[in-house]
């Protein structure tokens, strides 16, 4: 039986907005994720989890990915991020993070990297 998992309403348009507004980077990922891609793995994109929008969510692996632009290497930033992440976490997810700068010179080795989770995730 599946857990439902914590939401916050008040979240759902904001999620669909950044859904219609994804950065270049979230793009570019999304292509290679979508249709269930990644060895028919499904993903979906900013996904309400509690009082967070999390940039990819697989269900089946309890994996959140998350792609990184600068504002999330400031100390605020970088703090922010170890709190969200502490509760995903909690909630029994891992929680990959990207920068946009791997996204864009890196795709494959981000895709190697999250498919390697995979395997493990179902060993």
């Amino acid at each position: 039986m599946k857990t439902r998992l914590p939401f916050n309403p008040i979240l759902k348009s904001y999620a669909r907005q950044l859904r219609r507004n994804m950065t270049d980077a979230e793009k570019r990922i999304w292509a290679r994720l979508r249709r269930k891609q990644l060895k028919g793995y499904q993903f979906y994109r900013q996904k309400n989890i509690g009082d967070y929008i999390v940039d990819f969510y697989c269900p089946s692996a309890g994996l959140i990915v998350e792609i990184d632009g600068g504002q999330h290497f400031s100390e605020e930033g970088l703090s922010k991020d170890k709190v969200r992440d502490g509760y995903l976490e909690r909630l029994g997810f891992t929680v990959l993070r990207f920068t946009d700068t791997e996204v864009f010179q890196e795709i494959d080795k981000v895709m190697e990297r999250l498919w390697e989770h995979l395997q493990q995730s179902h060993e």
